[in-house]
C-alpha cells in the first residue's frame, strides 16, 4: 500500500506539471525533427568564379553541380574575401590553378571534387595537376579547427546560461529576491547587479576556456586573441541575460532546465556546425534570429580569417543588442513578483 500511495504520489505530480509533461512527449520530437531536417538537407552547391578559363571546361563546370559565374581577376578576389565564393579558377600555360576561400573543410572538398571532374573529363586524364592556393587555411586545416570557433562559443552560452538560470532562481526560491524587490532598490538596478556579480564569474570561465581551446588544444588561431576574449565574452553576457530572464518564468530547477532542448540545442544546429545552405529551407532561415549564429560567425572570422574589428563589429553589436533586450525584459519581468 505504500508503495502504491508513493506510485499515485509521483503520477499526480507529473500530471499537474504540464510542462514536465511536454518536455518528455515535444522535446525529444523537437530535436529529432530538427535532425532530421540537418542531415536530410541538401547536398552543398559549390561557389564558383572562372577568370579567362578556356570555354570548354568553362561550359562543363556550368552544366556541373556548381554555382558559376564569369568574373575578372580582382572582382573574384573581392568576392572571394567577403565570402560570397568558394574558389575562383584561373588557368595559367593550361594549368589550372585553383584559390579557395578556405575556411571551411567541406566545401573546400565539395568544390576540389567538381572541378576535379570536370577538368580531368575535359583532360581525359585522371591525374591531372592543378595548383591549389587557400585564401584561409591550408590543406592540412582540420574539421575541428572550423568548427572549434563554434564550440568555444557554444559552451561558453550553453554553461554560463544554465549556471546564470539556476542561480538566479535560488535567488528567488530562498527570498532573497523578495527582500530586494521590498526595499528601495529598483528592478533595473537589481537586474544590473546581477549581471555584473555573475559576470565576473562569467568572464573568468570564458577566459579560461579560449585560453585552454587555443594554447592547450592548439585550435586554429590565425587573430587577434583578444577579439576571441571580447566576442566570448558578450556571448557569455548574452546567455547571462537569457538565463536571468528564463528563470523568472521556473519555479524549481528541473523547470530550469527544460529550456535547454527549447533555447540552446536549436541554436547549436544553426551556430555554423552545418552550413544552413545544406539544411531544409523549412528551419535555415533560424539561424539569423539567434544569438550563437552571430557569436560563431565572429569566432570563426577572427580565429580561422584573421579578421579584425572591421570585419566582427557588426556581430558585436548584435550579441550586444540581445545583451540589452534580454536585460529590460527581465527588468520588466521583475513585475511579476512585486510592482514598484
Amino acid at each position: 500500500m505504500r508503495i502504491k500511495a508513493m506510485v499515485t504520489r509521483i503520477i499526480k505530480q507529473f500530471v499537474h506539471d504540464k510542462r514536465t509533461i511536454a518536455l518528455l512527449i515535444v522535446a525529444p520530437i523537437l530535436v529529432l525533427t530538427l535532425l532530421s531536417l540537418v542531415f536530410n538537407g541538401k547536398e552543398y552547391t559549390p561557389k564558383l568564379a572562372l577568370v579567362d578559363v578556356s570555354a570548354p571546361i568553362s561550359t562543363a563546370l556550368e552544366e556541373s553541380e556548381a554555382e558559376v559565374s564569369n568574373q575578372s581577376l580582382s572582382e573574384a578576389e573581392e568576392m572571394l574575401e567577403e565570402k560570397q565564393l568558394d574558389a575562383y579558377i584561373t588557368l595559367e600555360n593550361n594549368t589550372p590553378t585553383i584559390t579557395l576561400e578556405g575556411s571551411d573543410p567541406t566545401a573546400n572538398r565539395a568544390t576540389l571534387q567538381v572541378i576535379q571532374n570536370v577538368i580531368s573529363e575535359q583532360q581525359q586524364n585522371e591525374n591531372v595537376a592543378m595548383e591549389i592556393d587557400y585564401l584561409h587555411g591550408s590543406e592540412d586545416m582540420t574539421s575541428f579547427n572550423n568548427f572549434g570557433p563554434v564550440f568555444i562559443g557554444f559552451f561558453a552560452f550553453f554553461f554560463v546560461f544554465l549556471i546564470a538560470g539556476v542561480s538566479f532562481l535560488r535567488e528567488r526560491t530562498t527570498g532573497t529576491l523578495e527582500r530586494l524587490l521590498a526595499s528601495p532598490i529598483r528592478r533595473w538596478e537589481i537586474v544590473v547587479g546581477y549581471v555584473v556579480g555573475f559576470g565576473f564569474f562569467t568572464a573568468l570561465q570564458t577566459i579560461i576556456l579560449a585560453w585552454y581551446a587555443i594554447y592547450i588544444l592548439d585550435m586554429m588561431m590565425v587573430g587577434n586573441f583578444l577579439y576571441v576574449l571580447l566576442i566570448s565574452l558578450m556571448t557569455a553576457f548574452v546567455a547571462l541575460t537569457l538565463g536571468t530572464l528564463l528563470s523568472t518564468f521556473a519555479n524549481n530547477e528541473l523547470q530550469m532546465i527544460q529550456f535547454i532542448p527549447i533555447v540552446i540545442v536549436p541554436q547549436f544546429f544553426f551556430s555554423g556546425v552545418f552550413n544552413l545552405e545544406t539544411i531544409s529551407d523549412w528551419v535555415s532561415w533560424i539561424g539569423p534570429y539567434t544569438p550563437l549564429y552571430y557569436a560563431a560567425d565572429a569566432l570563426q572570422d577572427i580565429m580561422v580569417r584573421g579578421y579584425g574589428w572591421q570585419e566582427i563589429a557588426i556581430d558585436f553589436y548584435i550579441l550586444l543588442g540581445f545583451s540589452l533586450v534580454f536585460m529590460l525584459l527581465n527588468t520588466l519581468a521583475l513585475k511579476k513578483h512585486r510592482r514598484l
